[in-house]
């Protein structure tokens, strides 16, 4: 990857899941709170156990949908530089947007981890807002960037859950 598409992705990121995942959390666990302190029961313990999973799965694939967008995409995950050519091997043979379902795993991971009902809120609203955008604007978009490739990409692959097996399109 050249240094200016290194510095394309890295602002991409400071920009949008690390406003998302970072900063919002930031300043809803400092409005509302969010146990911080060692779990003091087997609930907490099990929030927290399966909120670390939650967050190293969602931090994992979101980190592999991104190099593959900067690899095989020629782009970043930003709507105003996005992939010129279309991404659909890795996490991408088993759904169409696993990138945001990093996110969503991130946002999740901390709420548990935090034991939160704001963050996992905002968990719910940002997932929400996402099953809204991706069918209304992205997917539209997509369609008229890659056309028939496109069309035979969502033909095969599930828009939220994952293919048991990877499409080998």
């Amino acid at each position: 990857m050249s240094f200016p598409a290194l510095l394309r992705n890295v602002a991409a990121v400071a920009l949008l899941p690390f406003t998302v995942t970072v900063l919002v959390p930031l300043w809803l666990v400092s409005r509302y709170g969010g146990g911080r302190g060692f779990p003091d029961s087997f609930v907490e313990s099990l929030a927290l156990a399966l909120g670390l999973v939650s967050l190293g799965l969602g931090v994992v694939l979101f980190g592999l949908c991104l190099r593959r967008f900067a690899g095989e995409g020629d782009g970043t995950l930003a709507p105003w530089d996005p992939p010129r050519e279309l991404v659909v091997r890795g996490p991408y043979r088993y759904v169409r947007n696993p990138m945001i379902t990093g996110v969503i795993l991130v946002l999740l991971g901390e709420g548990l981890v935090l034991r939160s009902l704001a963050l996992l809120g905002w968990a719910a609203f940002f997932t929400a807002l996402n099953l809204l955008y991706i069918p209304l604007v992205e997917e539209p978009g997509l369609e008229r960037r890659f056309g028939d490739s496109y069309r035979r990409y969502c033909a095969n692959v599930p828009r939220i859950v994952p293919r048991m097996t990877p499409w080998q399109g």
